[in-house]
């Protein structure tokens, strides 16, 4: 099944943006092996847990989440190493760890049926929980799973020169040097051409980046994108085999998870659900929040009436 939604005049602007202050005075800490991660929460209902993409934060959902706070109870942390969470410099970062502060935090709230709702680095993370699902190794179920522009499959994945560089022996030299001028013009290239951020949104984004030397480990997270290809047949797997309503909201304007990224979902994922929005890039949710809010309520109201 595949929905098609064209570029929306007046889409842009739905959901009011909260200031970067805000959102963080909105926010509470807790303690995952010593690190302090930041979390929100808000509304009443079915738990929905947002998962942000690299190398954003939580703040990424600030224009949808009044939108979804009217519906469910929907919670978010900013991941070890992103955002107003602590960025330890000599850390083993993973996809692996990450699921594991996730499912700690889930688990910890002892919330037993969430639904998921990831981005990027994210798709990532909700894929081995899936995965961990899968074997019987959560307390917790998995009622549902909507996924915004991943690289779901690395064979088709086409990351920046940025990117590459980062990964590899240089990556170290490349992620303390980077500067303001290189971020905005890589991190721009992500949106599509007429929803490009403004100056201010991109203040606010380069300040999550280096918020707390984060610029010095980015080097250290983007080894998630070897892991994927490490992992590939695991979370693959994981989501050919779920049985859980899933539904892809592709943005086809995103050039390094996009069109492709959509066909390799259809050729791959049973009874596939996309919904392609046309002129919007890797930010769905940011760009084009109305429609991301729509195509989502649309998918709970009857992708799990068919379960």
């Amino acid at each position: 099944m595949e929905q098609v939604i064209p570029h929306g005049a007046n889409s842009a602007g739905a959901g009011l943006s909260s200031s970067m202050s805000e959102w963080q005075q909105e926010g509470k800490w807790f303690s995952y092996g010593g690190h302090a991660i930041f979390s929100r929460m808000a509304g009443q209902g079915e738990p929905l847990i947002l998962m942000h993409g690299f190398p954003t934060a939580s703040w990424d959902w600030n224009r949808l989440w009044p939108l979804l706070a009217r519906h469910y109870q929907v919670l978010v942390i900013d991941m070890l190493g992103f955002g107003f969470s602590d960025k330890p410099v000599n850390y083993n970062y993973s996809i692996d760890d990450q699921a594991d502060l996730q499912q700690g935090w889930i688990e910890g709230l002892r919330l037993k049926r969430v639904h998921l709702l990831a981005h990027d680095y994210g798709c990532s993370v909700a894929q081995e929980l899936l995965a961990r699902e899968q074997e019987g190794s959560l307390r917790f179920s998995i009622a549902s799973v909507c996924m915004l522009n991943g690289a779901l499959f690395p064979e088709v994945h086409r990351p920046l020169l940025i990117q590459k560089l980062l990964c590899s022996p240089l990556g170290g030299l490349v992620s303390r040097g980077l500067s303001r001028k290189t971020f905005d013009h890589n991190f721009s290239r992500l949106f599509a051409p007429d929803r490009q951020p403004s100056k201010d949104e991109l203040d606010q984004f380069w300040h999550l980046l280096t918020y707390n030397n984060g610029r010095g480990i980015l080097h250290r997270l983007i080894r998630y994108m070897e892991e994927r290809r490490c992992h590939r047949n695991r979370w693959v797997g994981a989501l050919q085999a779920a049985s859980q309503p899933k539904r892809l909201i592709s943005g086809t304007a995103d050039p390094v998870s996009g069109v492709a990224m959509a066909m390799r979902y259809r050729e791959l994922i049973p009874s596939a659900d996309v919904v392609s929005l046309r002129g919007v890039g890797h930010y769905p949710h940011f760009e084009c929040p109305g429609d991301v809010y729509r195509a989502y309520r649309d998918f709970r109201k009857t992708g799990l009436k068919t379960t």
